[in-house]
């Protein structure tokens, strides 16, 4: 089964919210070319939720995704929610 890639926005979440042993506790939705700039650069990004933040993790499969950018994700998506 494929997944449809919307041009501007990662399928795979970054992460944010961290508990005290730097392990994220949520990831977020953010647009695709900003990752690696964010990554190698340090500067923060904005997801889909409005939450700004730096690049510092990437998410296992599995991990909780904030649950406001996976609304508006699902919602850009081709055939989501209208």
């Amino acid at each position: 089964m494929a997944t449809q890639v919307l041009p501007d926005v990662e399928t795979r979440p970054e992460g944010t919210d961290t508990t005290g042993n730097d392990e994220p506790t949520m990831f977020h939705y953010v647009k695709k070319n900003k990752i690696a700039e964010s990554a190698v650069l340090g500067n923060l990004v904005v997801a889909l939720c409005g939450e700004t933040f730096p690049v510092t993790k990437s998410p296992k499969p599995g991990s909780p995704v904030c649950p406001d950018c996976k609304k508006i994700y699902e919602s850009l998506r081709p055939g989501g929610d209208d």
